[in-house]
């Protein structure tokens, strides 16, 4: 008798048999009805319901969903109207939720930003969970600062722009965060919502509600290094100049699997925009 492979449609059945309330004696029965041999088919369901049941307790720990920003990509759309610019969707990953998107800033977009933002570059800080406040982080090693939303015609063109793709309002966005990585500056892997244990966090909270969303914008291109990692789904993207990377978490919980970093410069520098987004308008 050949060997009997215990599917993952077999094993969506018997979590399905076990929702609708029906018996073990009897799912057992119409499987070895079926031809299944009964130790497999005991295995199968032991293993099954068991690994539901973690899923299930691990799932009730975690925080609500709650609505994201997101593209509609309906049909699967080679471009996307950004209102002032057409869009190409270069690449799009369900899980996490990241859209990989080119022609999204003009090089004389990026040339601005840069240029706008290298006076006011500083050591680029993180949050301190502790206290809700800001502090120079080891993990993170580049510059940066911060434009306020609207602060220019430059900046409220970009951000009508996000909020037009990702139907987000404008008010819900933090203010447009440029950075400069030199060679060897990295952001080790993090997650960009706010760790609800950590006493700071209820004070970050008021301004807006947790961060849903991320915009990254890549304004140059370094030689060799400084891509955007994501550990747990094997992704990196590379920088390339003028597109921009959208990720979105709808729990702040790492079954988002939103844990991202930016590599390390090899050669070159990096400079990046970041938008961040909220729940709710942002004060």
């Amino acid at each position: 008798m050949s060997e009997q492979i215990i599917t993952p449609q077999l094993r969506q059945w018997i979590i399905d048999q076990a929702e609708a309330n029906c018996k073990p004696e009897d799912v057992l029965k119409s499987m070895t009805d079926a031809g299944w041999n009964e130790d497999v088919a005991i295995e199968a369901m032991e293993t099954t319901l068991q690994q539901h049941l973690a899923d299930k307790a691990e799932k009730a720990k975690q925080p609500p969903s709650v609505p994201v920003p997101d593209l509609d990509l309906t049909d699967s759309p080679l471009h996307l109207d950004a209102g002032d610019r057409r869009v190409t969707v270069l690449s799009v990953l369900k899980h996490p939720r990241a859209v990989l998107l080119g022609d999204f800033l003009s090089d004389e977009e990026c040339n601005a930003l840069i240029e706008g933002a290298k006076p006011r570059m500083a050591r680029s800080l993180t949050v301190e969970n502790a206290t809700g406040g800001e502090e120079v982080n080891d993990e993170r090693t580049s510059n940066g600062m911060f434009f306020q939303r609207g602060e220019n015609e430059l900046v409220r063109r970009i951000e009508a722009r996000i909020a037009r793709l990702l139907h987000w309002p404008e008010e819900n966005g933090e203010g447009v965060q440029v950075l400069q990585y030199r060679p060897g500056a990295e952001y080790k892997p993090h997650y960009d919502y706010f760790d609800p244990t950590a006493p700071g966090t209820a004070t970050i909270l008021t301004r807006g509600g947790q961060r849903v969303g991320t915009v990254v914008m890549y304004l140059n291109e370094p030689e060799k290094g400084g891509g955007t990692t994501f550990p747990d789904a094997g992704l990196e993207v590379c920088p390339k100049r003028g597109n921009a990377l959208f990720f979105s978490y709808d729990k702040p919980h790492p079954s988002t699997k939103s844990l991202h970093g930016g590599a390390p410069v090899v050669a070159g520098e990096k400079w990046i925009a970041t938008k961040w987004l909220r729940e709710r308008e942002f004060k």
